[in-house]
């Protein structure tokens, strides 16, 4: 590390950024840079010995080599929680962080908003008061004593479970190091995941991408669950096959799904996913609230001074894990 780092900050907009790490760390030599392709030639010649990045436009396209090769920095502060971007890199030479927990609560809320949709079947409400239509048989399903599975019970995942428990459901769980959680009835090692299926009322996946995750919800996956079940993705796009997901919702494997991560994405228009029933998509926006940004780079600031002054930083990410 240096006293005086140079820091490179990466996004679509950079002024407010650039300014608040003016006032922040006024000692510090700093550089901007809003595109993909401007990227590589910044890294050669500004040479920073910190990026700070967010994945904005998608996977692809994004200039890995440049960022996590040899002529890249010391440490990159990745502004959201996904570094699948960055693919692998040389933990001797670079130390990556993320900003884990900073969208875990708006994300929750999302879960649960997309459960209630179906739950209190929205659409049909809306259909019912399009057409001045007074139904007195119909029956609301209540969340309570129903089951529910996290998988992946990292931040968003705990927050999803604490917003579980306040309903009165059963939550149950899988991680990679199983050990009991608050809020979490049951936690299951990962290779559990298909014997938990046919108890799940709700799946929430929560998990990175990585080579153990691509697909990890398939077509043998969603023959185990209830066909009742309903699917909430906001992992990362190729955690949940899309082919196997179109199957199961037109064979009424399960009952409905909400989406918010595709691969590709965007999610080209001619897509089958779009023309689903009973099928919530949403542009990888789970996470985007107003204040985001911020609450991001008020996390990098923190991190900073951390490694200025030498200290283990926080959210270390190690890219076995993916988190």
């Amino acid at each position: 590390m240096t006293d005086t780092p140079r820091i490179l900050i990466h996004n679509s907009t950079t002024a407010t950024m650039a300014k608040r790490l003016a006032e922040a760390a006024p000692d510090t030599t700093v550089a901007t840079c809003e595109s993909y392709e401007a990227l590589p030639a910044m890294i050669s010649d500004f040479r920073p010995d910190i990026v700070y990045g967010i994945c904005f436009a998608g996977r692809q396209g994004f200039p890995r080599e440049a960022v996590t090769g040899p002529g890249g920095p010391k440490w990159i502060a990745v502004g959201g929680s996904g570094v699948d971007h960055l693919r692998s890199w040389d933990t001797n030479r670079v130390t990556v962080t993320n900003s884990s927990g900073v969208a875990s609560a708006m994300m929750a809320e999302y879960v649960f908003g997309t459960i209630l949709h179906f739950t209190l079947d929205i659409p049909g409400l809306a259909a019912d008061q399009a057409a001045c239509r007074w139904d007195g048989s119909r029956l609301m399903q209540p969340l309570a004593v129903k089951t529910m599975l996290i998988v992946g019970l990292g931040h968003t995942g705990q927050a999803v479970a604490a917003r579980a428990k306040a309903f009165g459901m059963h939550v149950i769980g899988t991680r990679a190091r199983p050990t009991d959680m608050e809020n979490v009835d049951e936690v299951h090692p990962s290779d559990a995941l298909l014997d938990l299926m046919p108890r799940a009322d709700f799946v929430i996946v929560c998990v990175p991408l990585l080579p153990a995750t691509r697909g990890l919800i398939g077509a043998q996956t969603f023959a185990a669950m209830k066909p009742s079940a309903i699917l909430v993705d906001v992992s990362r796009g190729g955690v949940v096959d899309g082919d196997a997901l179109v199957n199961a919702i037109r064979g009424g494997a399960i009952a409905a799904a909400a989406l918010d991560v595709f691969e590709p994405e965007p999610l080209p228009a001619d897509h089958p996913i779009w023309g689903l029933d009973n099928v919530i998509v949403s542009p990888h926006c789970s996470a985007v609230y107003e204040g985001w940004n911020e609450a991001s780079f008020e996390l990098f600031l923190k991190n900073l001074e951390r490694w200025r002054k030498g200290e283990t930083l926080h959210n270390m990410v190690s890219p076995e894990r993916g988190y």
